[in-house]
């Protein structure tokens, strides 16, 4: 089951109603007493549903749950749609310049802020999740992959585990391995990374980038996952078939 509602991110975009996508797995009807971790994604609309994806192609991952019966709550926000670039400094945590783009005011802490803040205790007391760290991840892809790794690495004490698809490292590739260096991570905590292999040429120094990231994890003792992508494109449809991949990791313990 799939609930949509609507809750602004006032610190960003004021009193207007941003949709919230929430999966239930169907244990949660089925007993009232269990509980389950919960993901959380960036550009909710492009998660569930092809009607409301931007390319008209989603990842399907209500579908891909519902047939494999994993015991997970999702819980995807839309992105930030207002001109010229609200997505972009929504989910930058840095400041940038670039040519394509311009200057970019990087918004990505303040919408984090409110995740953890308002969001996540707003999921918890209204739907039966597991509500601590060990229970809680997050996910996304491109400049969302970007915005995951940012978010376990300084909101750790909220994220254990975390899935960066294609993280667009590239725009801000000289802030994002020193910031991972200088953060204190909990033992334990656990990195699942990846990026297209046709999609690396994409960006001048793409692949060091990419590197530099990988590296400055695995230093500070992150369980890292890193993979290029078999002839993987920038697009929903390449993501979706990395589903289980990530998920797998997310999901892996072994006592």
């Amino acid at each position: 089951m799939i609930e949509k509602w609507g809750i602004p991110v006032r610190p960003i975009t004021g009193k207007k109603p941003r949709t919230v996508y929430v999966y239930l797995p169907e244990q949660a009807q089925e007993d009232p007493d269990a509980r389950f971790p919960v993901l959380y994604m960036f550009d909710g609309h492009n998660v569930f549903f092809d009607e409301d994806a931007t390319y008209g192609k989603s990842w399907g991952m209500g579908d891909f749950l519902e047939e494999t019966g994993v015991g997970l709550i999702v819980v995807a926000v839309d992105c930030n749609h207002r001109p010229p670039h609200g997505r972009l400094s929504e989910y930058s945590p840095f400041t940038f310049t670039d040519d394509q783009f311009g200057r970019v005011v990087g918004r990505g802490r303040i919408f984090m802020d409110w995740l953890v803040d308002t969001l996540k205790p707003l999921i918890d007391e209204k739907y039966p999740t597991l509500p601590h760290r060990d229970a809680t991840w997050i996910a996304g892809s491109s400049m969302g992959g970007l915005m995951s790794l940012y978010a376990v690495t300084a909101y750790n004490q909220v994220f254990s585990r975390a899935a960066a698809l294609s993280p667009s490292v590239w725009l801000v590739r000289d802030k994002m391995a020193p910031l991972i260096r200088k953060a204190e991570f909990a033992p334990g905590t656990v990195v699942y990374m990846d990026y297209g292999s046709r999609e690396m040429g994409n960006h001048t120094g793409m692949l060091r980038c990419f590197q530099n990231t990988a590296d400055a994890l695995m230093e500070k003792g992150v369980y890292l996952t890193s993979r290029i992508v078999p002839n993987g494109d920038h697009c929903e449809a390449c993501w979706e078939e990395q589903i289980p991949f990530f998920l797998h990791i997310l999901f892996y313990d072994r006592e």
